[in-house]
């Protein structure tokens, strides 16, 4: 009826929104039934008998080093990025609402303490900061998960600190926890979706860059990124 409606017009104004949103829930989908796209090939086993074969009928994008399909471990991979992103993103929303509320709320000190720590992570590239909490954390993808939220909660916070909410919280003498999160989480989460959302893409490339330089994901791990540090040994002798 009138919501089927408003969502077709939705869609028919924003006709890049809607292929990209398509694609994102196809990329969803793709991890969650890898095991039956797959065929219940595993991501991690191989016969080292069938070893970097060409892309052909039995594995159409070829095998790798130790004879592990490569298609199944693309698919695999999914699985990985996208929950490493997705905990990336909660941690995130959780470090950046919990200081943004507290630096616009009690301001003074607090605000300057919290608000010059984030402008130091801001100054710095953040991808190099990521690799030295990473590097002294120890390759995991769990750590790489922390390093690079440790790195990028900062924007949360600045556009959660000044919002209207926060002013109206103080002045309504909100003093206890509950009332803060009470009125403050409810208006936060649209900026926090909205921020998820056009930051979930970045969050997986930097995963997948700190797992190729080793920082991330360990073998024999299906992950996007440890998969090409693996593959750029065979560029000359198997370009697949």
């Amino acid at each position: 009826g009138h919501a089927s409606m408003s969502a077709w017009l939705v869609a028919r104004g924003n006709k890049t929104f809607t292929i990209f949103g398509i694609l994102a829930i196809l990329i969803v989908l793709t991890a969650v039934f890898a095991p039956v796209i797959t065929g219940g090939v595993s991501p991690t086993e191989g016969e080292l008998m069938n070893a970097i074969q060409p892309p052909g009928p039995g594995h159409i994008f070829g095998t790798d080093k130790l004879g592990r399909d490569i298609f199944t471990r693309v698919i695999y991979g999914a699985r990985i990025s996208l929950t490493a992103a997705f905990a990336v993103v909660i941690l995130i929303f959780v470090i950046g609402t919990f200081l943004g509320i507290l630096a616009g709320y009690f301001g003074g000190v607090v605000d300057t303490v919290i608000m010059r720590i984030a402008d130091m992570l801001i100054s710095f590239p953040g991808l190099v900061l990521a690799l030295a909490v990473a590097g002294i954390m120890g390759a995991s993808i769990r750590n790489a998960v922390i390093a690079i939220a440790v790195v990028s909660w900062t924007s949360l916070v600045l556009k959660i600190r000044h919002r209207d909410f926060v002013a109206a919280a103080i002045v309504s003498g909100s003093k206890t926890p509950y009332i803060l999160f009470r009125y403050m989480l409810p208006n936060a989460l649209p900026t926090l979706v909205i921020t998820a959302a056009t930051d979930i893409g970045s969050m997986m490339l930097e995963l997948a860059s700190l797992s190729f330089l080793g920082f991330g994901a360990k073998a024999p791990a299906a992950e996007w990124g440890l998969m090409l540090n693996e593959g750029r040994a065979y560029m000359q002798a198997a370009p697949w």
